[in-house]
């Protein structure tokens, strides 16, 4: 066994306790005092309660059309008077949600709907109201509006510059719509691939979910998180914590994970993020060994508000304090409920139908079970989220959308502050991200990128069909309508328009074969045509005969949270049976996976030339796939999760080695080896990248007051040695040895060889991406501190042991040893 190098309770997990993870400005706190001490409970617990947009509508996001004809309609008609009247006078709300009506809004009606009630909300409770919207992957919820592929492409690109970019841009044109307040960036570490929900996270590694999430976190929020720009959204991470580690693949049910492992891996994300500025989080909806995340004071409290010394605000999922009685069976009562929700560290509910929370609130400090100074608490924090968006100063969204009359020259719209929303500048960078987020998975005899000329027969049920192209939070909840919005605005191209583009209308043809059923909850439902090869007589087998290549765009229909809940990762036995038909022609045929977690195609992918897979590249996807099969961009992305083979057989990267490819002695082989179909990180591109000059060196850093040291030891020829405090740097060569530029992501994996608890086979230490030239070496470096490669043990501490680490990087390793 190893001896300690060094033991620190949670001493790599926390900052410490004079160190705030957001710098406080004494203006902001003294504003926030000012507002706290001029608050009756009532108002207090009014602020801590957020409703549906439904709530104060005319018409609900079922479309059903309130019967009351004598209510007074505002915004256009789209809230009622009466009920805005009711939330804010009544019960002092302090924060609204989701989309009017239930589908996307053009930025105008956003901007009437917001300045209506923040007016309404200043006048009655002295504070603007907070309104908040689930946009994930560009303003998904304005009209018009640029969207980019969802984070799990993101992902796959590998390119911290993305995320970032997007949030930028993101925060731009939501602001443009006065929306101040995004549910983003997802950071659940999916190690599921059952789970619905993975493709809104950055994949299966804690570390690209760390480094992508903040990286999205700082687009929208921009540097000082204590005063957002106008170009600035706040962000709210979700969902807190360990929500992609449930047991069942199901979403919202139980996770197990011990808080050794939580610690390690699945906080990592979210400490990132909020010493990156984040001001929000949102909670995890399920419980973990039998402990809902909703009620658990040593999560939201002890580790995320004490332990990080964070000031900002938390904020329950939809319905969730009800789901503790109702659900969980942890209280006897919604009054219950809250009480214990409130007391662990909750400061607003997500109460989207329901105002009893107000009530029964204020009953609870009443009677002592819910001190005031939680209460203050809870609402300081609020106060404080709404001053740094800027909201207490009216300029910042009582902005008219376009000019009126009587406006004063000098004075501003929404439209001429944000003249690029929704631009063609904006486009053509969703397509150059669309391009880096895609992952040539396979690619026999070269068959891409195909000749200029080539003619196709593309078909499928994704071909030709923007909703899988988008996945969900895109326009709607389901993302059910995103065809009708996307053919009514009319500038996107799908899989197959875009290629009918790039290589001609007379050379490409299309048939559907295999078709969804389109109706929201019906989303995984793919109906076939009878005979799978007819479509109006023999023109489909006449259209194949006619081709050179097969482009078959098979996957997923659109589908969000428990929706998508599903028994069996494999692919549809409609578009197997398609693309076994297919094959029997004996052209080459390419497969577009289009999905947002790994659909199984064990069966196909041999009969298979190429496999391209797309994951949700949204409205600009068909014009990055045309490109890269057509060779004018180049694959640059690597998958971020393990592709499964089995649908019994799912694994981790940095699972344990007796999951990987041990096998014991004996008179039995226990082998325990676990096969997949393309593991993490697999890609290729049409360039030739070599790894050469893969090497270890060092850096002594200062430590308190001593000035750490290290060399070499002759005692070992494992190769370099160091000591604690020592910053290790890697240095790689990476050369296109080909005559087309590339984007190459650079992947830093290292393993612990030997530890006190089994270490994971290897882990993934740092990334970069780099582009070269035709012929191009670019030097790339790593540094690392040792304190990365430590692990919490079973008392809940961080430690690094002294020994051998093997590093790996493309094809080269190196062996290096700790003191």
């Amino acid at each position: 066994m190893k001896k300690l190098l060094f033991i620190s309770l949670l001493a790599f997990s926390f900052t410490s306790a004079s160190s705030q993870a957001i710098k406080q400005d004494p203006q902001v706190e003294a504003q926030v005092e000012a507002l706290l001490s001029k608050m009756t409970l009532e108002d207090k617990v009014g602020q801590m309660c957020e409703l549906a947009i439904d709530k104060v509508a005319q018409k609900s996001s079922d479309d059903h059309v309130i019967s009351n004809k004598s209510m007074q309609s505002l915004a256009g008609g789209m809230l009622s008077a009466e009920k805005v009247n009711e939330a804010f006078s009544t019960y002092r709300v302090g924060s609204i949600l989701n989309v009017p009506e239930g589908i996307a809004q053009k930025p105008k009606v956003w901007a009437d709907v917001i300045r209506t009630l923040n007016s309404a909300s200043e006048f009655q409770c002295g504070v603007p109201e907070l309104y908040g919207v689930d946009e994930i992957h560009g303003a998904s919820y304005v009209w018009g509006a640029t969207l980019f592929p969802q984070e799990v492409s993101q992902g796959a690109s590998f390119n911290k510059n993305i995320p970032y970019r997007i949030g930028q841009i993101t925060a731009y044109e939501s602001r443009a719509s006065l929306i101040p307040w995004v549910y983003s960036p997802v950071m659940d570490v999916a190690r599921s691939p059952l789970w619905s929900r993975m493709w809104e996270s950055f994949g299966e590694d804690w570390h690209v979910n760390a480094i992508m999430a903040s990286q999205l976190t700082r687009g929208l929020q921009g540097d000082d998180p204590n005063h957002l720009g106008m170009n600035n959204v706040a962000a709210c991470l979700k969902h807190y914590l360990a929500y992609g580690a449930v047991i069942s693949g199901k979403d919202r049910t139980p996770s197990s994970v011990t808080y050794r492992e939580m610690m390690e891996k699945y906080f990592q994300p979210f400490r990132t993020c909020i010493e990156a500025g984040a001001l929000s989080f949102m909670v995890n909806s399920g419980n973990n060994s039998g402990m809902p995340f909703h009620a658990n004071h040593k999560l939201l409290t002890e580790w995320a508000k004490e332990g990080l010394n964070w000031d900002g605000m938390i904020v329950t999922d939809w319905g969730d304090i009800d789901n503790l009685w109702k659900r969980d069976h942890v209280a006897a009562n919604k009054k219950d409920a809250i009480c214990m929700a409130i007391n662990a560290g909750i400061d607003m509910t997500m109460d989207p139908y329901s105002t009893d929370f107000c009530t029964l609130l204020t009953e609870l400090v009443n009677e002592g079970r819910v001190p005031m100074s939680r209460i203050d608490d809870a609402v300081r924090r609020i106060l404080r989220l709404k001053i740094r968006i800027g909201l207490m100063d009216r300029s910042t969204w009582d902005i008219p959308y376009e000019r009126v009359k009587g406006m004063k020259k000098k004075d501003k719209t929404l439209v001429e502050m944000y003249p690029d929303f929704g631009s063609e500048k904006f486009a053509q960078e969703a397509i150059s991200m669309a391009e880096e987020c895609m992952v040539l998975l396979k690619n026999k005899d070269n068959v891409l990128p195909l000749k200029q000329g080539s003619k196709l027969f593309v078909c499928g049920p994704n071909a030709d069909n923007f909703r899988p192209m988008n996945g969900g939070w895109s326009y709607t909840w389901q993302g059910h309508m995103a065809d009708s919005v996307c053919r009514a605005i009319g500038k996107y191209h799908t899989f197959y328009t875009a290629l009918a583009n790039k290589f001609g209308k007379d050379n490409v043809e299309f048939s559907e074969m295999v078709k969804y059923d389109m109706t929201p909850e019906m989303w995984r439902n793919d109906m076939q045509v009878p005979e799978i090869l007819i479509e109006d007589g023999n023109r489909t087998i006449d259209k194949i005969n006619r081709a050179d290549v097969i482009v078959a765009c098979i996957g997923e229909n659109s589908y969000c949270e428990t929706v998508g809940n599903i028994d069996d990762l494999t692919l549809s036995q409609n578009q197997l049976d398609m693309v076994k038909a297919l094959a029997q022609f004996g052209k080459p045929i390419i497969l577009v996976l289009n999905e947002g977690r790994p659909r199984i195609i064990a069966d196909i992918e041999p009969l298979a030339n190429a496999v391209v897979h797309t994951f949700l590249p949204s409205n600009y996807g068909g014009d990055a796939l045309a490109n890269l099969l057509a060779g004018d961009a180049n694959f640059s992305g690597r998958l971020p999760y393990t592709y499964p083979k089995y649908h019994g057989s799912f694994i981790t990267y940095d699972c344990k080695p007796a999951e990987f490819v041990e096998t014991m002695e004996g008179a039995y082989n226990y082998e325990a080896h676990t096969v997949v179909q393309w593991p993490f990180g697999h890609g290729l591109s049409y360039s030739d990248v070599k790894y050469t000059n893969f090497k270890l060196t060092h850096q002594p850093t200062t430590i308190g007051t001593a000035v750490a040291t290290c060399g070499f030891s002759p005692a070992t020829a494992a190769g370099p040695q160091f000591a604690e405090g020592d910053m290790l740097t890697f240095t790689v060569d990476v050369t296109n040895s080909s005559n087309r530029a590339v984007k190459e992501p650079v992947l830093l994996f290292v393993s612990d060889l030997v530890a006190t608890l089994t270490p994971d086979v290897k882990r993934l230490r740092a990334f970069d991406k780099v582009e070269l030239a035709p012929g191009e070496t670019k030097t790339v470096t790593f540094k690392v501190a040792p304190s990365d490669l430590s692990y919490v043990n079973e008392d809940m501490q961080w430690i690094l042991e002294p020994g051998q680490f093997r590093a790996t990087c493309g094809n080269e390793s190196v062996t290096f040893e700790l003191k």
